[in-house]
């Protein structure tokens, strides 16, 4: 037994460690893999690195060679080139073997560390030559690319001068150095011509260059020119003119146009046209357009500014004579109201804030007086342009009208003490008719008892009429205490009527069961017994308690009696 289990636990330590031999060999083979891979990928880099691209240029450069700057160019490239033959491509080699010496001898650590300094030393080496073949084709193909470009500003060039001799009128003073121009881009396609042929291809990028310049700023002159010469001859010359003698036209028939500062603006305008017309002659045509422009812009607005000013000062004459009619007619109203404040003040109780308000209206009202004839003053000394003086009379008339507003709310108070005290005195006469129409209807019906509820109302009443009668003998009288007693003496004088309508009416619906339900009496001891209830109710005034208890009683044998006893009373 005990053989058995120890075989068995050699033979699981056997197993795993084969296992584990297995398990590491495996992982050492693939590594080695992975390596060589790598190493096969760096080798296909390093011979890609020269190629048969850089040797055909090299040759097209060599058959070019015709002058000594061309061949010691050359040989510079040529010197670069055999270095990275010679040199860096063998170190890439021996490089690349050592690491395959590694790779064999299982050193994967350092092979691997060796193959990316390796990859990093490629690169290095494959920009160069990159570098190189660019700076070659750069020359190689400089003869197509430079021709390319002469040729499309030949086609340029030609659509100028056809445009310039088409027109040539349009150039008249300008001739002379347009054609000096024209003369000197012929020189340098003369020129380019020339260095082509030797080879010169540092001496053509400076030609072409020059031409792409000079064509496209005569390009610039044929085109602006024309419009240069008729806005600065022409059109903003003819401008000044008619604005010079419009603005003096304007200064005879009273305006101020001196805020503008025309003579100064057009001093300076002329100065501006002198200097882009001097330029013009040496082909110096930056931003002149935009000035001249600028310039129409600015003469062209000064139009619009004369139109306005003739509206304004029209605007103006309507604000001042209505201004001048509501200030005169503002100062007679306020002037009316004081000479009347006295004797206002003795009828009714004026607030302090009524007072102040009458008082600021009247301040404000002689601010707006002296900033009036402020404006009238300025306007006689002719400094002040009217879009100006129309603007301040706008913003006087603005706070005219807010302070008529305030005028006509304080009339409208003043005038309201008065309509108030008539108010109260219609409605006094009123609520007496009230109250003596309550009065007569309890002493029409004749109740037997009448309750003191309706005493002490009538009395509440009558002291309601009085306090209203007290505040419109007081001197003087106060509106809002009267107003009070109006409303509270009304409310009590109703409140009564409808005590004595709905007292009267009780009764009266009671009687009437009582009377209606005699005809039961002899039939019915219960309807006999509720009745005389009822009776006992009636007499002592209990008047609602006597209609409930005849209508419960006659509802026992006539139900609905209600609804037909009050469609008879009210018949």
């Amino acid at each position: 037994m005990n053989s058995g289990l120890i075989l068995g636990v050699i033979t699981i330590y056997a197993s795993g460690f084969v296992l584990m031999i297995l398990t590491i060999y495996g992982i050492r083979k693939r590594t080695k893999t992975k390596l060589e891979n790598e190493l096969t990928r760096l080798e296909t880099l390093k011979n890609l690195i020269i190629s048969s691209g850089i040797l055909s240029e090299m040759e097209k450069v060599k058959s070019l060679i015709n002058n000594e700057k061309l061949d010691d160019k050359y040989k510079k490239w040529n010197k670069r080139y055999k270095k990275i033959e010679k040199e860096s491509i063998p170190k890439l080699t021996d490089k690349l073997l050592e690491i395959e010496g590694l790779i064999e001898d299982k050193n994967f650590k350092e092979a691997s560390f060796s193959l990316a300094r390796a990859e990093l030393d490629i690169y290095y080496v494959k920009t160069d030559m990159e570098l190189l073949l660019d700076s070659v084709k750069d020359l190689t193909m400089s003869e197509e690319r430079n021709r390319n470009a002469v040729t499309k500003l030949k086609a340029l060039y030609r659509e100028v001068v056809n445009k310039y001799t088409n027109n040539k009128n349009d150039y008249k003073e300008m001739t002379t150095s347009i054609d000096l121009q024209f003369e000197n881009i012929n020189k340098l396609f003369s020129a380019f011509e020339r260095v082509m042929e030797n080879n010169d291809y540092d001496e053509v990028g400076k030609i072409v260059h020059a031409l792409d310049d000079l064509i496209k700023n005569i390009k610039v002159v044929i085109d602006e020119v024309p419009t240069i010469i008729l806005m600065g001859r022409l059109v903003i010359p003819k401008k000044i003119t008619e604005l010079k003698s419009l603005a003096s036209k304007m200064k005879k028939d009273g305006y101020n146009v001196e805020y503008i500062n025309l003579e100064y603006n057009i001093e300076e305008a002329e100065k501006k046209l002198n200097d882009i017309l001097d330029r013009m002659k040496v082909l110096n045509l930056e931003d002149s357009i935009f000035e001249l422009k600028t310039m129409l812009d600015y003469f062209e607005g000064l139009y619009g500014d004369f139109d306005k000013e003739k509206q304004c000062k029209k605007e103006y004459e309507t604000y001042m004579n209505t201004i001048g009619t509501k200030l005169a007619r503002l100062t007679q109203v306020i002037k009316n109201i004081f000479l009347e404040l006295e004797e206002i003040k003795e009828s009714y109780a004026l607030t302090e804030e009524e007072l102040k308000s009458l008082e600021g209206v009247n301040k404000e009202l002689a601010s707006e007086k002296e900033s009036f004839k402020k404006i009238n003053d300025r306007t006689l000394t002719k400094v002040t342009p009217y879009s100006r003086l129309a603007k301040e009379c706008e913003l006087i008339s603005v706070r005219i009208a807010s302070t008529e507003d305030k005028l006509e709310s304080i009339i409208k108070s003043l005038g309201s003490l008065k309509e108030d005290e008539v108010r109260a005195r219609e409605q006094l006469t009123e609520i007496r008719t009230i109250l003596k129409d309550a009065k007569h209807k309890m002493k029409e019906y004749k109740l037997p008892v009448i309750p003191k509820t309706y005493f002490v109302e009538l009395e509440e009443a009558k002291e309601g009429i009085q306090s209203i009668i007290k505040e419109l003998e007081k001197k003087p009288i106060v509106i809002t205490d009267l107003n009070t007693r109006v409303d509270t003496g009304r409310d009590l004088v109703l409140k009564l009527y409808t005590l004595s309508n709905e007292l009267t009416k009780t009764a009266g619906m009671a009687e009437m069961a009582i009377v209606y339900g005699n005809r039961y009496r002899s039939s019915y001891k219960e309807i006999d017994y509720g009745l005389t209830k009822a009776e006992k109710e009636f007499t002592s005034g209990n008047y609602r308690k006597s209609l409930e208890t005849s209508l419960n009683t006659l509802n026992q044998v006539e139900p609905g009696i209600h609804k037909k006893l009050m469609s008879a009373y009210e018949k």
